[in-house]
């Protein structure tokens, strides 16, 4: 069976329905094509959804802080009824610990260029803000089982904090919102089909082929696949002019009850996100009740890369449980480690320097929007905006790859040179980390 529209995207996870919503809103006919039975259900599902502007390249700034005042009108971004049900954006903020390896003036100096708003704490600062922390310097990160884990601090820590900053409090949600969106505008979206073959004549993508035998025929066809995104990259024969190379890796979030003191310290009510690479954990809120636990990749720690994205575990080890929550609990006074682990796994497909590329290929008609690094979610209502301009651009007979096109942002009026993203760049700066 044979069918045809303009655009092909192939991943409905947040980036890929955000995606289908502007291309859809540009005037193309879309169709959504993804594995699993709805909108958010792969890596999307296991995001902790830090909303945060810590990245130290000027375009990463701009994108989180033009993407923060979409979440911020997130039912204006969706054009959404009064009556459905939305992700809400919570701004408590984030709260950076210092490090001598990521300075905050690595990142002020592009907060003062986008307009960031920011406070520089002192460790005496620090401590009146978030008296339930302990302000005590132990870097590097070290295993629990280390001897030095527990070693008296060797100095006192202060931190960067962003008023802005915040969590989406339900990804799966936010996903389906977008992808809600894009069907009232048109768009059509194909649950549990797999792609099996990217159809191509004469340097051109010409579709896709799905498990069930249909050949979907679009002159445009965007890989959005999340951690499955190199499979596709090799069914349509891309990927041999990259500069940043690409693997799925499995990380854990966990899931534990917050001691009452953490929720007071902010003084409104509203304990901030944590962000601590001093000991190598970040700590999220969860309601009154609860934090979301999860690591900053430190040194010791190995990674577990994947072959194949499918052999990720979605339920959480003893192990990276026990390892996220004691160092979590050597921060916060009064957090206890369950014998028990409770939480989330996810499959995250992550560039060598954990930034995204949103590209062309060498093949006509087939873009990528991949290498999302588990960072990218705080960003997903831009990027639907990145690719369409890219898209559009190209198509139109624009050189990508000799001249950068660039997107003006709606809410801040910044410029973002889309060459940041481009797949033939230069690794760019990065402080190593999924963080949300």
């Amino acid at each position: 069976m044979a069918e045809s529209t303009d655009a092909v995207v192939v991943g409905a996870g947040v980036i890929g329905s955000s995606i289908a919503l502007e291309l859809v809103r540009s005037g193309l006919r879309v169709v959504v094509v993804d594995k699993f039975g709805g909108a958010g259900n792969g890596s999307t599902s296991a995001s902790s959804a830090v909303v945060r502007f810590t990245y130290p390249t000027i375009a990463g700034v701009n994108a989180a802080w033009e993407s923060r005042h979409c979440w911020g009108a997130w039912r204006d971004h969706l054009q959404a009824p009064a009556s459905e049900p939305l992700a809400a954006f919570n701004r408590c903020g984030v709260t950076m610990l210092d490090v001598d390896f990521a300075p905050c003036g690595m990142f002020t100096r592009h907060f003062d260029k986008v307009g960031v708003p920011y406070e520089k704490w002192g460790a005496r600062e620090l401590s009146k803000r978030l008296p339930a922390l302990d302000t005590g310097r132990y870097f590097p990160p070290r295993p629990v089982d280390d001897d030095e884990f527990f070693a008296d601090a060797s100095a006192r820590l202060g931190a960067l904090h962003t008023p802005d900053g915040g969590f989406i409090d339900d990804p799966q949600l936010a996903a389906h919102n977008l992808a809600t969106a894009a069907q009232r505008h048109g768009a059509a979206f194909r649950w549990k089909t797999p792609v099996t073959a990217v159809m191509r004549r004469g340097g051109r993508v010409r579709g896709v082929r799905l498990k069930d035998g249909t050949e979907l025929s679009a002159g445009v066809v965007v890989n959005a696949a999340g951690p499955w995104s190199g499979q596709l990259n090799r069914l349509a024969e891309v990927g041999g002019d990259f500069t940043v190379g690409l693997r799925p890796l499995r990380q854990e979030v966990h899931h534990v009850a917050a001691p009452a003191s953490y929720h007071d310290a902010g003084g409104d009510g509203h304990a901030p996100v944590l962000v601590d690479m001093d000991l190598g954990t970040y700590i999220r809120p969860e309601g009154r009740e609860f934090l979301l636990v999860g690591g900053t990749e430190p040194e010791c720690d190995p990674l577990e890369w994947l072959d194949d994205p499918d052999d990720g575990s979605p339920t959480p080890t003893v192990s990276q449980f026990r390892t996220q929550v004691t160092r979590a609990a050597r921060r916060l006074r009064g957090l206890r480690v369950p014998n028990k682990p409770r939480g989330v796994a996810g499959v995250y497909d992550v560039t060598d320097d954990w930034t995204p590329v949103y590209d062309r290929t060498e093949l006509a008609g087939f873009y990528v929007a991949i290498g999302t690094s588990g960072n990218q979610f705080k960003n997903a209502p831009l990027v639907g905006r990145l690719m369409t301009t890219l898209i559009h651009g190209v198509e139109g007979g624009h050189d990508h790859d000799r001249s950068a096109l660039t997107y003006t942002c709606e809410h801040t009026g910044q410029t973002i040179d889309l060459g940041a993203f481009s797949r033939r760049r230069r690794p760019a700066p990065s402080t190593g980390t999924v963080l949300g």
